[in-house]
């Protein structure tokens, strides 16, 4: 698998990273296609949710916290600089066989740091009970794009105020708060966030390739209508 880099290193947009694994999956001839991605403080939501029910959009506002939808379904994410954002393209149009592979792939490198973790039917990866890996998967032009949060550590404030799911939801997961759903990798490691990092590329990935200015700019032009769509709000 082919590890994509890009040209120069900048803070850039959430809206940027889903841009680019939409335009890999249907601009390249890549099979199988990974990268890894951080963000400034960011909520993102799937594709059939309602934002108001999932989202608190005036802390978001108040606290400079961006909003945006993704095209794939699941719930709502928050994702700071603090943890780590993953993404896997492959030919494999079968998602349910992509999503099967992806988390075989996180639980590799989660074992190899000798952490003991399980996935569910739901594509979560587990450490103890407690979420630490949650993932999404849509499929397009015959690829499917996994994208996955795993939690290194995040700032549980911003989550647990951004993050807002009704009651009745939490209920039926047999918990009371998002923050007694998940789990910090950091709570089960010594690694810093840059040794799992290069963990996890080392692992996965046989091979590089460095995406071209031409590509960073159709990128940047395929961001544009991600950012312009009526249901996403940008903080400033």
């Amino acid at each position: 698998m082919k590890y994509l880099l890009l040209p120069e290193t900048k803070d850039r947009s959430l809206a940027f990273y889903l841009a680019m694994e939409e335009y890999v999956a249907r601009q390249t001839d890549e099979s199988d296609s990974f990268f890894m991605w951080q963000v400034q403080p960011s909520v993102i939501f799937g594709r059939n949710q309602v934002v108001e029910n999932e989202v608190n959009v005036d802390y978001c506002r108040a606290n400079g916290i961006s909003m945006y939808r993704r095209k794939s379904g699941g719930g709502c994410v928050y994702a700071d600089m603090d943890n780590l954002m993953l993404s896997y393209i492959t030919a494999d149009g079968n998602v349910n066989f992509a999503f099967h592979k992806f988390i075989n792939m996180v639980l590799l490198v989660l074992r190899k740091m000798g952490v003991e973790a399980t996935g569910t039917s739901h594509n979560d990866v587990l450490i103890g009970g407690l979420k630490v890996c949650g993932t999404a998967c849509y499929h397009v032009d015959g690829k499917s794009i996994v994208h996955s949060t795993m939690l290194y550590d995040t700032n549980m404030q911003h989550m647990t105020h951004a993050i807002t799911p009704s009651q009745e939801k939490l209920q039926k997961k047999g918990i009371e708060s998002v923050r007694q759903r998940v789990t910090l990798l950091k709570d089960h490691t010594t690694m810093s966030l840059d040794e799992i990092k290069a963990l996890i590329r080392h692992t996965l990935c046989t091979d590089e390739r460095l995406l071209t200015a031409g590509e960073v700019a159709a990128i940047e032009q395929l961001e544009q209508s991600y950012l312009k769509q009526e249901f996403i709000k940008i903080i400033q």
